[in-house]
């Protein structure tokens, strides 16, 4: 991401189409012109496992101003993995951040060694939380990931605090930037994974990508903008150009360094939203 901010069938559909279904009119959604300035590239990969939601982002893409205001209500949230290893997640709750994702898994060789303390401590801090998968296409099939992630941790329940699973493609922080595949092979892939895991768990996990590797890497393919919430990575002012097929974000990843820990976000919507989400 069902959720606010996308659509899917039949119940699905029905239960959350009308949380979000305001927003686009409100929110901008600008060409990524962006005045990011990249990271400086490395000539030693890091090691596999290692990588985090906007590694590739941030290395690609660059960072550049804040957010601008916007004139409707976003829900702050972070994601965490390995690197923050173990979270002060009272300082956190206390800071206003209300939602997080956890890296649980990547490709089908690593488990984030912190996830127990990050998954389990977001919870009982209050906050509703979810997991994401760091995806590998150079690894294995879209579908065997699939299985390792909800094997993993990434799995979904009816508690109501529990949102669904996230797949994190973007720049390959390891190689070849869209993992030595072509895009129809890429969409292939994807497509195997997201059927898997709605298979395993009822509920579509949501896209977490850029708009930039979208389009080099996929061809800017359309087909996932109905089916699948979509999680934004800009690191700049405003959301700019979306990916084809999205009208609008479901959640906005707008930093990769946050004033406490982690990437932080902008749920695009109430708490309320959050919840709806969480809830299916």
């Amino acid at each position: 991401m069902p959720t606010p901010g996308f659509t899917t069938t039949g119940r699905l559909l029905r239960s959350t189409a009308a949380t979000l279904l305001a927003v686009p009119a409100l929110l901008l959604t600008l060409p990524s012109t962006s005045t990011a300035t990249p990271a400086a590239p490395t000539s030693v990969p890091p090691a596999r496992g290692s990588a985090h939601m906007g590694t590739g982002v941030l290395t690609h893409e660059g960072q550049g101003d804040a957010p601008a205001d916007v004139r409707v209500a976003q829900t702050e949230g972070v994601d965490v993995s390995s690197h923050q290893k173990d979270v002060d997640w009272a300082k956190l709750w206390d800071s206003g951040v209300k939602w997080a994702y956890v890296k649980a898994t990547e490709g089908s060789y690593y488990k984030n060694p912190y996830f127990g303390q990050q998954y389990e401590g977001s919870y009982n801090t209050g906050m509703i939380r979810g997991a994401y998968h760091f995806a590998a296409p150079d690894d294995s099939g879209g579908a065997e990931q699939a299985t390792y992630f909800a094997d993993g941790g990434g799995t979904w329940s009816s508690d109501g605090r529990t949102l669904p699973g996230v797949l994190d493609i973007e720049w390959n922080p390891y190689g070849a930037a869209c993992y030595g595949k072509t895009p129809t092979q890429l969409v292939s892939w994807i497509r195997d994974f997201l059927t898997t895991y709605k298979t395993r768990t009822g509920r579509a996990a949501l896209i977490y990508t850029s708009t930039n590797w979208w389009r080099d890497c996929t061809d800017n393919y359309a087909g996932f903008g109905t089916t699948n919430p979509l999680w934004i990575a800009r690191y700049d002012k405003t959301v700019g150009e979306l990916p084809a097929g999205w009208e609008f974000q479901t959640i906005w990843q707008y930093t990769s360094s946050g004033p406490t820990v982690g990437d932080h976000n902008k749920f695009n919507g109430p708490l309320s939203g959050v919840k709806s989400l969480a809830t299916g």
